[in-house]
């Protein structure tokens, strides 16, 4: 290796700078800056360890693409009327950039790993004042992540570390009077309180010894509200609770609560009234009376947890179905991208370390509003749309990468949340019950830790995520926010998807935000930690950083001694780091080691008393507000007529369309999504929740979980006894609505309030969670899980009082229905639930309500079913009637236009199918016929009629300019070209029974299940094969495994996903990489011209595919400035949606089984799909039958419109061939469709592309 430092300087070329564009537009209208004529971004490269020639290969390779960018080695120019600053991550953060492309540039060297250090260099052309300069820097830089970097090259990208110093041992701790306790709590900035500092200084009285300072920090971190939720344990005395028509409710609930505390604690109970008790009696209750026989219990809390009897191939299998819900408030307040990210990574890990597959999630988020001036941004916070944004930006980034499917995201606007931002993350997984063992861990037992390593930046992780803002929060937290590493994390998943794996696995905890201190010392009562075997990012890390540091995708797993090496085997075949860090002892302490020394020594009696309790009085403040049960929203009072009231209606902020937002997500990873995310075959129906088949993995089921949420801020404010019972009936409703039984339904609540420093403040999640007990006793459903934070406050401003309400059933998704109307003819039915003269849910109606519901979903009586929310029934009209470009028409005369905009809790919306009588499907209920739904484009209220096209753009134009849904000016050019039919397919000339599939796994990739599963359903057998690059050794034991594993193979199939996460900034570079191997290349094309096998590569396969040159060229070779590439889509962000595409040549045998002129209806998901080529390179793609499909609009004809061709792929391609049609490369996730899936996309979903592939083997 080399200790020349190169720089290198790489530019998208200027048709390509999508970012850029994006930027420079940003800047403009939120800073107002007209002055600012364009923007350059030029990504710099520092780069150490590589000779000259492996710096070449680097440069053309993986830190730049031919046809897309300009590269200039050592000097970048700054053109007369530009200025400059450059930008890079803080020392220490993660930077998924620079980590990948030396994985990358490893690949080629096959050598060790080189260093690279990546900064971002910002060029802005125009007349910009010091000011605006300045403005700019501080709008692109957080200091929470992020720094301006130098202009000089550095001497060295070594980064050296000075030697941490002993551990301290705080010599008069125990002599501290209550004023040198107080000052100590100061000076190291702890979150515990001072009773807990003096009860520790007892403890160790009673020790005979002062405590090392690594002993308080693991003590602040375990006893922190984050990990012990020492607010919920707070001891209520003096409840008070002010008489009133809204608050009399709470005091009955309250009574009921304390009625039912006798009948599970005996009337003589000595428990103390908590929100934590509050929270869980209802479920005790319930499960004493017999009424929760599926739920999971044991002493490993992980998450939510129940028993699904499900059907397999015919055969009944228990399994385990485990969800559960997250927040990362004040970490996205300050560091948007990194805190949503690490979010979804943290509930993503809850049921991951129960042993199940996470398959689906769902994102609740709170927001001020997006489009505030950036002028208005209060001292202290980031600006609105910057949070928004990057919030949007890295929990999708996470979810996209690690292979989850996001099945629902809705984001809610309320100007409270301008003191924090509300960032809720929830998840599905599921595992066979055979497959999760239990186990108390033993004597002997060893601690693994598995994944991620551990840095300086996780550090105050858990005491930090419990703060209150302050002006000061982005100048002195950065060391609270990590950024997440989803493939990690997806070696994670792919690991404890192996039952045999997790058979090994006694108990098992991940590693949040309490780090090896909370995460290992909860596995067990005694424990020996060697802190010294903890992998670490970089040296220079003392023990009690080493203790407290969180860090993302790590596992603590207790196994037996005797299964050690067989699992550490499989961790390493799974390209996971995997290391002994503990040993469970006799005696019950939690013991550390670091150097040699004990830094850490305190008996299990002490750590799990979790501190001083907490007492508190509690007072209910009385609500004095109208209600918002029946009150017309403001922006509607007053206007001329209906058509004006309605379209307003549409054109608020928690009314709008947020399918921009939406689309970011990927929504059909997985091969399981029942619903896609927006439904009918416009796609501008947003479903009730999400709803997927269970991630079973050899055979076929039809279990399918079903997810929604309930929530309103409006609601929550004016009173959050109200607010809660509003929630938990809109889950329940909206689960109901996709046809989960009511009956079986199982809850987890979110809590999210202002800091509690007030006995009124703490009146409000008191109130909140009886009004939830309330709900959950009435409609006998348990709340088995949840999440609090009560952090909310920031200076003198309070989010709403919040809570959220998950609602999770399992149920066969055959019956699952969505909420897009569906034909017209068709009566709808509106079913409302009347509340009492307190505006309480008459629950009884309800519950009868709910069963009418599911006995007609089940009997296919009802074809559609919504749940009126915001916006009221007339919302809930617009959106179900434009999914499928239906019109309504009101009976006449209609009698209660002043009802159409209220908010009405519990309240249905149905589509009957031909024949159903209302009058028999909803005996027993209260129910108005509406109307019915018409073809004629248009929606009418007695003698007004709203068009379709009056009403999506009131819908769907508010967060246009914050989430753009479409491309402006993307043009409707018909691309259409002459067809190309193959009238002979071509075929094998040998025969192959089971045709063997090769699909390798590199790092990043995620689609490599859904894919096998797509090959062997047509007959073939899959070979998958993960690359393993943690040393240079397992690289060249992958290479010459690859290159064996392909010589047995007849087809080679490179799976969608983020290889390398897409950096550095290209997708497919790692495997366009590794495949330039010259025995891997020899290995290809002798698959491909000596044996006449095929090749396939799907979204992240076909970009490497067409950066290698078998696609369009049938060989490997380099490319050139006029190669045919992929690049970013027109859009600017990742996009998933369903998309139809044309057959237009039948070449290739993938294609043999199609006609020319078919479509298909195929699901897309990618940020770089947008085909770009030449002219010239384009007509002789199609004149030799090498384009074989294009995306196509509604009338099937190809186009460049947005979203039909949702990437802005040149002459709308969507996949292209080698000249002989035997490599196809395409964008659509064919893969990820099997019968009874993406039940709300119309259209022909099945491609036979698989079937096709097998069968040239017949």
């Amino acid at each position: 290796m080399s200790d020349k430092i190169r720089r290198v300087f790489v530019e998208k070329k200027k048709e390509y700078a999508v970012e850029a564009a994006g930027l420079c537009s940003d800047l403009q209208q939120t800073l107002g800056l007209k002055n600012l004529k364009s923007v350059r971004i030029v990504n710099r490269y520092d780069l150490e360890g590589l000779t000259d020639e492996e710096y070449q290969q680097a440069r053309s390779l993986v830190l730049s693409e031919a046809p897309v960018d300009v590269v200039r080695d050592e000097e970048l120019e700054i053109p007369a009327g530009f200025r400059s600053f450059a930008v890079e991550l803080l020392p220490g953060q993660y930077d998924q950039r620079e980590d990948f492309a030396a994985q990358c540039i490893q690949a080629i060297t096959q050598g060790q790993r080189p260093i690279v250090a990546a900064a971002k260099v910002f060029l802005l052309e125009g007349d910009l004042s010091d000011a605006d300069f300045e403005k700019i820097k501080h709008y692109c830089i957080n200091p929470v992540e992020a720094q301006e970097a130098a202009i000089d090259k550095p001497d060295t990208l070594d980064m050296t570390w000075d030697v941490p110093k002993p551990v301290a041992v705080l010599d008069g701790f125990r002599a501290l009077d209550r004023k040198g306790l107080e000052d100590f709590l100061n000076k190291q900035e702890l979150a515990m309180s001072l009773e807990d500092l003096a009860f520790i200084q007892e403890y160790f009285k009673k020790e005979d010894r002062d405590p090392s300072i690594t002993e308080i920090k693991v003590l602040d971190t375990y006893w922190s509200d984050h990990c012990r939720h020492t607010t919920f344990e707070t001891k209520l005395e003096n409840v008070s609770i002010t008489d009133g028509v809204y608050t009399q409710p709470v005091a009955e609930a309250y009574d009921l609560y304390k009625k039912d505390r006798d009948f599970v604690y005996g009337k003589d109970t000595q428990r103390p009234i908590t929100l934590m008790d509050m929270a869980c009696l209802a479920t005790k209750k319930l499960k004493k009376e017999g009424k929760i026989p599926d739920l999971d219990a044991s002493e490993e809390i992980n998450a939510c947890s129940i028993v699904a009897p499900i059907d397999v191939d015919g055969k009944k299998e228990d399994w385990l179905v485990m969800f559960k819900n997250e927040t990362h408030n004040h970490p996205t307040e300050i560091e948007p991208f990194g805190g949503a990210a690490t979010c979804l990574g943290g509930a993503i890990r809850d049921p991951l370390s129960g042993r199940s597959y996470v398959y689906q999630a769902m994102r609740v988020t709170g927001a001020a509003d997006p489009r505030t001036p950036y002028e208005q941004t209060l001292k202290g916070k980031l600006p609105q749309r910057k949070i928004t944004l990057g919030a949007a930006a890295g929990y999708s980034s996470y979810g996209n990468q690690i292979g989850l499917a996001t099945g629902s995201v809705e984001e809610y606007y309320h100007p409270k949340f301008v003191a924090k931002r509300m960032e809720v993350g929830a998840v599905i997984g599921a595992a066979p019950r055979d497959a999760v063992v239990r186990e108390r861990p033993a004597a002997g037992d060893l601690i693994v830790l598995l994944g991620g390593r551990t840095g300086r930046d996780g550090m105050g992780g858990a005491t930090g995520a419990s703060k209150e803002h302050t002006t000061k929060s982005l100048s002195e937290c950065g060391a609270e926010v990590q950024k997440g590493n989803a493939p990690n994390e997806r070696k994670i998943q792919r690991l404890f998807r192996d039952p045999e794996v997790t058979r090994l696995i006694k108990r098992c905890n991940d590693f949040g935000a309490g780090g090896v201190s909370v995460a290992i010392g909860e596995l067990a009562p005694g424990l020996v930690i060697n802190l010294d075997k903890v992998p670490k990012k970089y040296e220079g890390l003392d023990g009690t950083e080493l203790a407290i540091s969180e860090s993302q995708e790590r596992m603590a797993v207790c196994i037996a001694a005797k299964d050690l090496d067989k699992f550490m085997a499989a961790a390493a075949k799974e390209n996971l780091e995997a290391t002994v860090v503990a040993e469970v002892a006799e005696d019950p302490r939690l013991v550390m080691y670091w150097r040699g020394e004990k830094i850490v020594d305190l008996s299990r009696a002490f750590l799990d008393t979790n501190g001083i309790p907490q007492k508190s009085n509690v007072v209910v403040d009385g609500v004095e507000e109208t209600s918002p049960f029946n009150s017309t929203p403001a922006e509607v009072e007053g206007k001329k007529d209906i058509k004006e009231a309605w379209l307003a209606n549409l054109d608020r902020l928690n009314v709008c369309s947020e399918e921009g937002l939406g689309e970011r997500f990927d929504g059909s990873i997985g091969r399981g999504s029942v619903l896609m995310p927006y439904g009918g075959r416009n796609q501008l129906t947003r479903t009730e929740g999400m709803a997927a088949r269970l991630p079973v993995l050899h055979g076929k089921t039809n279990a399918t979980s079903v997810m929604a949420s309930g929530y309103d801020p409006n609601v929550c404010c004016w009173s959050p006894y109200h607010g809660a019972m509003y929630a938990v009936v809109e889950a329940v409703c909206r689960a109901a609505a996709m046809g989960a039984d009511p009956k079986k339904l199982r809850l987890s609540m979110q809590e999210y309030f202002p800091k509690l420093h007030t006995e009124h403040t703490w009146g409000r999640p008191f109130a909140a969670l009886l009004g939830a007990y309330k709900a959950c006793c009435e409609l006998e459903l348990p709340a088995i899980g949840g999440k609090d934070s009560m952090s909310g406050t920031f200076m003198d401003l309070e989010v709403p009082p919040s809570l959220i309400c998950f609602a999770v059933g399992v149920m066969d998704g055959r019956d699952t229905i969505s909420n897009e109307f569906k034909q017209a003819g068709n009566t709808v039915v509106f079913i409302p639930v009347p509340c009492d003269e307190h505006e309480v849910v008459d629950y009884p109606a309800l519950r009868t309500l709910l069963d009418s519901v599911h006995k007609a979903i089940l009997g296919k009586r009802i074809l559609t079913a919504g749940v009126v929310k915001e916006g009221g029934v007339a919302a809930a009209i617009s959106s179900m009637c434009l999914g499928n470009g239906l019109g309504f028409g009101f009976v006449k005369p209609f009698l209660h236009e002043e009802c159409l905009f209220t908010l009405q809790p519990g309240g249905f919306l149905v589509e009957l199918a031909p024949g159903a009588d209302a009058e028999k499907v909803f005996a027993g209920s209260d129910f108005l016929v509406l109307g019915k739904l018409t073809d004629d484009g248009k929606v009418t209220v007695n003698d007004t009629a709203i068009s379709l096209d009056e009403i999506k753009a009131a819908y769907t134009r508010t967060l246009e300019g914050v989430f753009p849904s479409v491309v402006k000016d993307s043009g409707k050019d018909i691309c259409r070209m002459p067809y190309y039919r193959n009238d002979l397919p071509l075929t094998a000339p040998y025969n192959v029974a089971q045709p063997r599939v090769f699909i390798p796994v590199f790092p990043g990739l995620n689609c490599e299940f859904d894919t096998a599963a797509a090959f062997e359903a047509a007959g073939a057998k899959a070979d998958i094969f993960v690359i393993r690059n943690l040393t240079p050794d397992a690289i060249k034991e992958s290479v010459e495994e690859m290159a064996k594993r392909i010589k047995e193979a007849q087809i080679l199939a490179i799976p969608g996903g983020f290889s390398a996460s897409d950096e550095p900034e290209g997708s497919g570079k790692f495997i366009a990489t590794m495949f330039r191997n010259p025995s891997l290349k020899e290995a290809v094309m002798d698959l491909l011209y000596n044996r006449d096998g095929l090749a396939l590569g799907i979204c992240n396969g076909f970009q490497a595919l067409i950066k290698l040159g078998l696609v369009p060229y049938g060989d490997i070779r380099p490319l050139t400035e006029t190669s045919p590439t992929l690049t970013f889509n027109t859009i600017g962000r990742h996009i998933s949606r369903m998309v139809e595409t044309k057959v237009v040549s039948n070449k290739s045998p993938w294609l043999a089984l199609t006609e020319p002129g078919d479509i298909h209806t195929v699901a897309v998901s990618h940020g770089e799909g947008r085909f770009v080529a030449t002219e010239e390179e384009i007509k002789k793609l199609f004149a030799n039958g090498q384009v074989a499909t294009q995306y196509v609009n509604q009338a099937g004809d190809p186009t460049m419109e947005s979203p039909y061709n949702p990437n802005g792929s040149l002459y709308a391609i969507e996949s292209i061939t080698s000249p002989d049609g035997r490599v196809l490369g395409k964008m659509g996730h064919t893969e990820r469709f099997t019968d009874g899936l993406m039940k709300n996309i119309p259209g022909n979903k099945l491609q036979p592309l698989f079937l096709g592939g097998v069968q040239y083997f017949k």
